[in-house]
């Protein structure tokens, strides 16, 4: 049995006047290490489906902690008994406000008000499309996940956030005495052919670096907890960042540890897919791992071939952009064409 389970979803509406004008004024603080790509901030228009995923798959969910800078969707119906609005001003401390870097706004959200200890954690390219029990989330009150060893690399724009992760990890643990203390959480037949990866990792003297599934996390609020109380000065210097840059810490992090420390369930790797859209003119020049065409993405979820779907975008044309827009909200369409409760009639 799981105690309460949260969901928590940021958002971020790129095309509100109010904001650009708040993220004009910071704007002579970004340098090359900066990452503010249009892409970061530019509106899907499809986060409906993300509410009407939650209401139709997971209904056992206890509270949406919906965190915004401060605008909200117009359709939103803010009344809704598990919806809580959560600004930026709510829980991040003042020093770090504001930010227009995602791993600020993630990294505090032990903070929110009202958090339960165990909460899932979603970015709004993230969506559920399929019925799913709390135990794909959570069991016994442990996380379930997936730990498998992966190599890290550096895609440009330069990223290091993942060795700096993984950095601060190995500062912590040991691997080889993490593995051989709990060998059945790292060699689980769930976990499939990413098995191979760690296979071939295991000669390395310390964690190469953690394979990431790059969708909904599973997460407790002790965990930051103990991280900031360990790690403060690295994680307030990702936080004062007031864009992301390529040296921060991230989210990640408090997954990795979760992992490394052993509390955790093994859970399948295949429970989702992430997927990466990409223009025709920048697709062959970016190493990203999988570029799929968006007919492909619009199969899957229209044949529900996952619990989870996550539609990351790279560098397109406006034309591209609206074209895979339309895509993409047809085929969530099929499968969820009904408004939520979390929707004004």
């Amino acid at each position: 049995m799981n105690d309460k389970i949260d969901f928590v979803i940021i958002w971020v509406d790129g095309s509100d006047p109010a904001w650009q004008a708040e993220k004009a004024k910071f704007s002579n603080q970004a340098d090359r290490r900066t990452d503010s790509r249009i892409h970061r901030f530019r509106d899907w228009d499809n986060l409906m489906y993300w509410f009407r995923g939650v209401e139709k798959f997971a209904p056992w969910v206890n509270k949406i902690h919906f965190v915004t800078w401060g605008h909200l969707p117009k359709w939103l119906n803010t009344e809704h008994p598990k919806l809580s609005i959560v600004k930026h001003t709510d829980y991040i401390p003042e020093k770090y406000l504001p930010t227009f870097s995602a791993n600020p706004i993630e990294l505090n959200l032990h903070r929110i008000k009202g958090l339960s200890e165990n909460f899932v954690f979603f970015n709004d390219d993230t969506f559920i499309i399929s019925p799913v029990k709390e135990e794909i989330f959570f069991k016994n009150n442990m996380p379930c996940d997936s730990a498998v060893l992966n190599v890290h690399c550096c895609p440009p724009p330069p990223e290091y956030t993942a060795v700096f992760n993984i950095g601060l990890i190995n500062k912590y643990f040991n691997m080889k005495t993490v593995i051989k203390e709990n060998p059945s959480k790292w060699f689980n037949l769930k976990y499939g052919k990413q098995l191979l990866r760690t296979f071939a990792l295991l000669p390395c003297p310390r964690f190469p670096g953690m394979w990431q599934h790059h969708l909904p996390s599973s997460l407790k609020k002790t965990t930051f907890e103990k991280l900031w109380e360990l790690e403060y000065d690295e994680l307030d210097k990702t936080c004062s960042n007031k864009f992301r840059t390529m040296f921060d810490l991230n989210q990640y992090l408090i997954r990795e540890w979760q992992l490394a420390s052993g509390e955790f369930y093994p859970r399948r790797t295949n429970v989702g897919k992430n997927f990466i859209i990409c223009g025709e003119r920048f697709g062959s020049s970016l190493i990203l791992g999988d570029i799929y065409k968006t007919e492909n993405i619009c199969r899957f979820i229209e044949n529900q071939k996952g619990k989870m779907v996550c539609i990351n975008d790279e560098e397109m044309t406006d034309e591209e952009f609206e074209e895979n827009k339309k895509l993409i909200r047809s085929a969530f369409d099929k499968i969820m064409p009904d408004k939520s409760e979390f929707e004004l009639k």
